[in-house]
């Protein structure tokens, strides 16, 4: 059958309860059901100072461009922070670049504390579309986010649940599909 698909979720929350990473981990776990080799990477566990333009290879930015770039598919999470992505994950994502998501399958997820996502979800497809990556239509966004998961960290919401497991699936789908080149 072939390699597995590699699919990498990036967390874009610091916090030690973060709703985010566990809201990933379920995609995670659903890539994994899928067939997948799924990791999360955990922005908390890598040393990435304020990105500066003119040393784009400060502390583990390598790193983090090599795990990324393996990747078939990547899952951004981030929580909403005044309708925009968090720091932590916008100053992940300014470290990468085209050589990571180039023709690359993303998948997005946001969580809020209980105002809009879309905004949120809207700001990081902007980005992946710049780097030319290919974010699925099927998003998910997580309002009242700190009543979603019952204290083992399972959803209390069925369909939220199916939302957050087909998300995963959808990187695994489709991180082998062969984008159509208009470039010539």
């Amino acid at each position: 059958m072939g390699t597995p698909v590699r699919v990498v979720a990036i967390c874009g929350s610091l916090r030690a309860d973060s709703t985010t990473r566990l809201a990933l981990e379920h995609v995670v776990d659903a890539a994994a059901d899928a067939g997948a080799d799924a990791e999360l990477l955990d922005l908390r566990d890598w040393n990435l100072p304020i990105f500066d333009a003119d040393d784009r290879d400060r502390g583990d930015a390598a790193a983090l461009k090599t795990v990324v770039g393996r990747a078939d598919a990547v899952a951004l999470g981030t929580p909403v922070y005044h309708g925009m992505v968090s720091s932590a994950l916008k100053n992940a994502f300014d470290y990468l670049g085209r050589d990571e998501f180039e023709d690359t399958t993303v998948g997005l997820l946001a969580t809020s504390a209980g105002g809009p996502f879309a905004p949120t979800l809207e700001h990081l497809r902007t980005g992946v579309r710049t780097l030319h990556g290919w974010a699925l239509p099927h998003e998910v966004g997580i309002r009242n986010a700190r009543d979603a998961f019952d204290d083992s960290g399972a959803f209390v919401d069925p369909d939220l649940d199916e939302r957050v497991r087909t998300l995963g699936r959808l990187l695994v789908e489709y991180a082998r599909i062969e984008p159509v080149s208009v470039r010539g």
